[in-house]
């Protein structure tokens, strides 16, 4: 019951005030594993992605706004995976790959950081590894809108006239994860989400 009075709230709050436009619906299957792989453009991002997606969507954050006090009893409800982006966070994968064997969705942001000019960020491996690890289908996305650049507050509470796209599932083979198959594989979920970037 929490989590649907979240959901609801989410919905209500940015599709009105923030003026959520969705061109098409979220291609997310109705059961089984999936990746969402969305470009990152302020704080806002998984509340607008959520609000899309009629599944509950299990995040991978950064630890140092997981650990807001404020925040952090709804990141423990919703089970979002807090990663340490100073180091390689095993423990962070490995809660991601048993939340995918778990049949959940995923949210991931493949840069790393918040992008504010526009233009994609290299994307790190680690959505390559989650991906050719389960065999999960990888779904793009792409947010563009007022909201850019903005620091969470401002993205929060400031009213945004926001565009959120979807693509076609990108699948990879389970292969071994040596380095070249998981840059040609984060490379291509790159380009992916570049495509929808680049629609009129």
């Amino acid at each position: 019951m929490p989590i649907r009075l979240l959901k609801a709230m989410d919905a209500l709050f940015t599709r009105v005030y923030h003026r959520l436009h969705l061109p098409g619906p979220c291609p997310v299957p109705a059961q089984g594993p999936a990746i969402l792989a969305c470009n990152h453009t302020c704080g806002l991002d998984p509340l607008l992605i959520q609000a899309a997606c009629p599944r509950l969507v299990v995040w991978m954050m950064a630890r140092e706004y997981y650990n807001i006090r404020w925040l952090n009893w709804g990141f423990r409800l919703i089970d979002a995976i807090p990663v340490d982006r100073a180091a390689r966070d095993m423990g962070a994968t490995r809660s991601a790959l048993r939340a995918l064997e778990a049949g959940r969705v995923l949210g991931v942001f493949p840069e790393g950081r918040i992008e504010t000019a526009g233009d994609l960020l290299p994307f790190q491996v680690g959505v390559a590894l989650l991906a050719i690890r389960t065999g999960a289908p990888v779904y793009p996305a792409y947010l563009d809108g007022t909201q850019r650049g903005k620091d969470i507050l401002r993205a929060i509470f400031t009213p945004n006239k926001v565009t959120l796209r979807f693509g076609p599932e990108v699948v990879f083979p389970r292969q071994g994860a040596a380095r070249q198959n998981l840059q040609d594989a984060a490379q291509a979920i790159r380009q992916a989400v570049q495509k929808l970037r680049d629609m009129p």
